[in-house]
């Protein structure tokens, strides 16, 4: 469960320490699913709810290069209409090329087809988007690169082929569109994280403004312990609050901290789509559950994609421990995992992150294998386009059917733990 904290508001200029109370018997508040909502902070409405918007940052050059295709805004290489790019291009001048990870999206390519054959939403029900799934349908967020990592976003449903188990699968539903997600943001607050948390947090914030206005996210920080600081909102004012709510302290579990977190999106997500978006600065040194129990409790059937970013300092097999587990976490479910050379990059990787959500593929299937024989299933999708070379899918390496992966209860605290990720999840309002 989602621990109890005494972490302060912070602003990154100015440290305030001001402790916040802790959720006590007969406090005001709605219980739901288990989580204690936090009460309405009395806005009235007037907080301004995310913008779909990217922000220019101070001393990027917004102008295309000579010789680019496409437009460069923000530091993103945007869609290059009817043409493709033959040459690669260097960088912008000024800005550092972000470090070059599996599957990584760059700019994004459209295959000259006709529209593409998708499934729109069944139904959408005050402004939010409801799909119908069918009796034991699987769902994957697949993401499509050509042999430059370059997005491609206008195949149909021909050019897939899914496997589960080795055997192909036949497609019962297919789009390609920009829906909602619920996002959970996953940020290390250890002490080691001092310095650079007011860059992550205004990357974090950019994140958000640049992705769909109507997804719901929540903020978690995490040392030690923990902390839901922010239940699912699409008001920037208040993911801001929640992110400059830290006080660096403590140690990293990072494990038990993204079980928690998908925990929370599976049980109270409205949203059919998640994504955890996961950012740390270290190895994992304080959680109970293992690298192992937790890929494995994040394969479950619907799951999120998990996107990691690691700043990682530290030289030798602790850089490289932390490396492995991120990227496992990333690529099991279909996500990217990305190292910065520097905190200066993390915000141009927020907004690829955005991008590449925002450019998904939603394939459906019904598995040949009724789900109730239970196991787990490696899931493998190819796409073949005319006119392209090799193009590589990532989507989620497999799941466990039936949502429970086998023999994967989390062990059990020797002693009581708020943190103990076998417990039900429970937030507590700071």
């Amino acid at each position: 469960m989602f621990g109890q904290s005494t972490a302060q508001t912070q602003a990154p200029a100015n440290p305030q320490s001001q402790s916040q109370p802790a959720y006590q018997p007969g406090q005001q508040g709605q219980v739901e699913g288990g989580l204690i909502q936090p009460i309405d902070s009395g806005d009235n409405g007037q907080a301004q709810p995310v913008q779909n918007q990217q922000q220019n940052q101070p001393g990027q050059n917004n102008q295309p290069q000579p010789g680019q295709q496409g437009k460069t805004d923000n530091g993103l290489v945007m869609p290059i209409e009817n043409g493709t790019d033959n040459s690669q291009q260097p960088a912008a001048q000024g800005q550092a090329p972000v470090p070059n990870s599996p599957n990584q999206p760059s700019d994004t390519i459209q295959v000259p087809v006709g529209p593409a054959k998708g499934q729109a939403p069944s139904s959408e029900n005050g402004g939010v988007f409801v799909f119908k799934a069918q009796v034991e349908e699987v769902r994957l967020h697949a993401t499509v690169v050509d042999e430059r990592q370059r997005l491609v976003t206008n195949l149909d449903k021909t050019a897939f082929t899914v496997f589960e188990n080795g055997s192909e699968q036949k497609i019962t539903s297919f789009r390609q569109e920009d829906v909602p997600v619920a996002l959970g943001v996953v940020i290390d607050n250890s002490g080691s994280m001092r310095d650079k948390r007011p860059a992550v947090n205004k990357a974090t914030l950019n994140l958000v403004k640049a992705s769909n206005p109507s997804d719901e996210v929540f903020v978690v920080n995490f040392n030690d312990d923990y902390y839901l600081d922010q239940d699912y909102t699409d008001k920037v004012p208040k993911l801001q609050e929640a992110l400059e709510r830290y006080e660096t302290r403590g140690g990293t579990a990072l494990y038990d901290a993204v079980l928690a977190s998908n925990d929370h999106l599976m049980k109270s997500a409205k949203l059919e789509k998640k994504v955890l978006f996961v950012v740390t600065d270290g190895e994992d040194d304080a959680s109970l559950n293992t690298l192992e129990q937790t890929v494995r409790k994040v394969q479950v059937e619907n799951g999120p994609t998990i996107y990691t970013i690691g700043i990682l300092d530290e030289q030798g097999s602790h850089k490289r421990r932390a490396q492995r587990a991120l990227r496992e976490l990333a690529e099991a479910t279909g996500g990217v995992a990305f190292f910065p050379a520097s905190i200066d990059e993390v915000d141009r990787i927020t907004q690829q992150i955005a991008h590449d959500i925002r450019n998904q593929y939603t394939i459906s299937y019904k598995p040949s294998n009724p789900q109730s024989h239970g196991g787990y299933r490696s899931v493998k999708v190819e796409a073949r386009a005319h006119g392209f070379g090799k193009l590589s899918v990532r989507t989620r390496s497999g799941y466990y059917a039936g949502g429970q992966p086998a023999g994967g209860a989390a062990p059990k605290a020797s002693s009581p733990s708020p943190s103990a990720a076998n417990q039900p999840p429970s937030a507590t309002v700071r």
